[in-house]
């Protein structure tokens, strides 16, 4: 998911930027940065092959809502997803919450002792779980790790709802609404299955992949050495087995 920079009032806190490895063009990025002076525009290449085009002076990724501003996401009359901290009139718009729950490394929840979902969504992981042969511990350890079990969450960079499944990662799994909890669970288990399948059943792999996609799994012959997908595989471990017991 792209950003409008010039069409959004915080278009100075927001980054243009690709996830797991999408190709960007060249003419299309041109036409959405072209009214931008080019010393304001930062183009960043990290080491699995992501690249980010951002006006952020600093390192720090895009914020959803805090305490202190609500982020709004709508579509505008050209018809591009832009990002607003001021209400958006006269068209629908979301509220962009939260990222994932466990990614941020410098996380001040104790893992081992959060309280834990045992009950929502219980006969929807049950069932998808069955069917693609996923431990139900290791789903809804992903699914609190990902959104904390709200179905409605929405990220900065377009992931939706429990699962928080990409656009595009929907789309393949045949997920028509990833803002409908049922199928959300039945793409994200999918997904899940085919990572653990890629990675033969080694769930650190797995989840790592899930976080950071499977070709940086793959490059690094491990779990790639980001800080958010390295504090992510720690945190749904924790949860697997706390659930796993439970």
């Amino acid at each position: 998911m792209y950003r409008n920079l010039k069409a959004s009032p915080i278009m100075n806190n927001m980054t243009l930027f690709s996830k797991h490895r999408t190709i960007v063009a060249t003419v299309f990025l041109m036409a959405v940065l072209g009214e931008l002076n080019a010393d304001e525009i930062r183009r960043v290449e990290h080491a699995d092959g992501r690249v980010e085009y951002t006006n952020v002076k600093s390192k720090n990724q895009p914020r959803a809502s805090t305490r202190d501003e609500t982020v709004y996401r709508y579509t505008d009359q050209q018809g591009v997803v832009s990002y607003s901290n001021q209400r958006p009139s006269n068209t629908d718009f979301d509220v962009i919450r939260f990222a994932c729950y466990a990614c941020d490394p410098e996380s001040n929840v104790d893992w081992h002792n959060t309280p834990l979902f045992l009950s929502p969504y219980r006969e929807e992981i049950l069932a998808a779980a069955r069917e693609f042969d996923v431990d139900p511990a290791l789903v809804r350890a992903v699914i609190h790790a990902e959104s904390a079990f709200r179905p409605e969450a929405l990220s900065p960079v377009g992931a939706q709802g429990l699962m928080q499944l990409m656009p595009q990662t929907a789309e393949e799994l045949g997920v028509r609404n990833p803002l409908k909890a049922e199928e959300n669970i039945q793409g994200g288990v999918n997904y899940l299955a085919k990572m653990l399948k890629r990675f033969n059943g080694d769930t650190r792999l797995a989840t790592a992949a899930y976080n950071a996609g499977p070709g940086a799994v793959g490059r690094y012959k491990g779990v790639p050495p980001y800080a958010e997908t390295k504090a992510y595989v720690k945190r749904v471990g924790i949860l697997h087995q706390r659930y796993a017991a439970n």
